[in-house]
């Protein structure tokens, strides 16, 4: 369609509108006050940044708002009072909800005839930033998993720590595979506390946990001045350096950044966002993946190329369904760590309740089964142990299901019109109900079967044979 250039019949542009979609289009954030110190723009970029929305701020003072060590500590309020603007000031204040919040401001007064009427901020949002600095610092002092702390007798596991103690003879790639709440960490610490670089740092960090704006300049580091509000700052890898660096969830890590980390492999050399020059780091990296790398690879979560220089050692924990030899180990373990946290004397189990976690599936493997003992023990009254009625829910209507199932005559203990049979006869009737169920189940599958029930092949068809099924 031609444009008409006649100006008695072109639509008037709303200036007022087009200035608020302006505002609302810049991606940093922009917060204006009047000479009383009332908000007059608020844009919304700001109110993501601050988690607040414009009717909470909008036409209120700024202090009544937002909470700062004293009113100077607020740029917006200097330069409002001093007449002074501040430039790539860093700022860490409160909102009224608590939350903490931490910019990078840009503040000057608006000044109109020699007369200050208000004051503008334009901020970055490097909260999130902020928060992981402060955690790794943590993780440097709290690396406390070595080898005899990992719980577990079975053969897959006492095979996988085998294999990590001898890794750590060496410098070379780690890459541990399992599924979530496995305890891959508790491998990665424990092959940096048992190498030679045990003094040296030891630096964590999830992949999945930060924005991929963030994450590049949080491993490489920044050098001043390559962005608004940008200082020389030291990376995961420099800070690393000498030591060992775990990236957990490293298929969560954006591809673009999957190459840059191959080039940091390869080269052992970082540079930081906005430098010219390179540095050379000497840092172990030990991996982490919560699916089968293949599968990453396949789906393009994981660079095959980058794989092959993480995957130098590659370690598989087993899940817990795969190792329920070790659920009695780790529900003692369980029990006394929280019997110290909650001032508890809580003795043990019930055999109901063991046989019920033995049975469980355990989606969400170690970190379930520790959630299900610490709940259980939030809802002990005066028993000295864990019984069925003080598991979640999910497990007392799996256990009233399988008791419903159960022969009347393993139900009624006190032999009342059931013809009185030694313990010996009632077992073996037990035992063969079980393996009945379990067949059910698995759809007659052996191996599967026998997998469910705890026990090999061998043994399992014994007992079918014995119990003639």
């Amino acid at each position: 369609m031609p444009i008409n250039n006649q100006r008695d019949v072109q639509t008037p542009i709303n200036m007022n509108a087009l200035y608020q979609q302006l505002l609302d289009a810049v991606d940093v954030g922009i917060h204006v006050i009047n000479k009383n110190g009332e908000t007059i723009i608020y844009n919304k970029k700001m109110m993501e940044i601050e988690s607040m929305g414009s009717e909470d701020v909008l036409e209120k003072n700024l202090l009544d708002v937002f909470k700062f060590r004293d009113s100077q500590s607020s740029t917006l309020v200097q330069a409002l009072t001093t007449g002074k603007s501040t430039k790539n000031t860093k700022q860490t204040y409160f909102n009224y909800k608590g939350k903490e919040i931490t910019t990078i401001n840009n503040s000057f007064p608006i000044i109109e005839n020699g007369t200050i009427t208000g004051a503008v901020e334009i901020a970055r949002d490097v909260t999130q930033l902020e928060h992981v600095i402060k955690e790794n610092v943590l993780n440097k002092q709290n690396t406390n998993f070595t080898f005899d702390k990992i719980i577990g007798h079975s053969e897959p596991m006492l095979t996988v720590i085998d294999e990590a103690k001898r890794a750590t003879r060496t410098t070379s790639s780690v890459m541990v595979a399992g599924e979530t709440g496995t305890g891959k960490e508790l491998f990665a610490q424990s092959i940096h506390n048992g190498s030679a670089r045990s003094s040296a740092p030891f630096i964590s960090q999830n992949c999945a946990a930060i924005p991929d704006n963030l994450m590049e300049s949080l491993l490489f580091g920044t050098k001043k001045g390559a962005f608004t509000g940008a200082t020389d700052r030291p990376g995961l890898f420099e800070q690393a350096d000498g030591g060992t660096l775990l990236l957990d969830e490293i298929n969560s890590l954006d591809p673009s950044l999957q190459a840059k980390l191959l080039r940091v492999i390869q080269e052992k050399s970082i540079r930081r966002i906005g430098d010219l020059k390179d540095k050379k780091v000497d840092v172990r990296i030990i991996t982490t993946i919560n699916e089968d790398p293949i599968d990453a690879i396949s789906s393009g979560h994981l660079r095959k190329d980058l794989f092959y220089r993480l995957s130098v050692v590659s370690l598989f924990v087993p899940p817990l369904r795969e190792r329920k030899g070790d659920i009695d180990l780790l529900t003692k373990h369980f029990i006394e760590k929280y019997n110290k946290l909650f001032k508890m004397d809580v003795k043990g189990i019930s055999s109901e309740a063991r046989q019920i976690l033995h049975e469980h599936d355990w989606p969400g493997n170690v970190r379930e089964l520790e959630h299900t003992i610490e709940g259980a023990m939030n809802l002990i009254l005066d028993e000295d142990s864990i019984t069925v009625r003080n598991l979640p829910t999910k497990f007392r209507k799996k256990y009233q299901q399988n008791a419903d199932k159960l022969p009347s005559s393993l139900l009624n203990l006190s032999g009342e019109g059931v013809e009185n049979r030694p313990l010996k006869e009632k077992m073996a009737e037990a035992e063969k109900f079980y393996i009945q169920q379990a067949l059910i189940e698995n759809k007659n599958n052996i191996s599967h079967t026998a997998k469910k029930l705890g026990i090999s092949r061998q043994s399992l068809q014994y007992r079918m044979r014995k119990f003639g099924l």
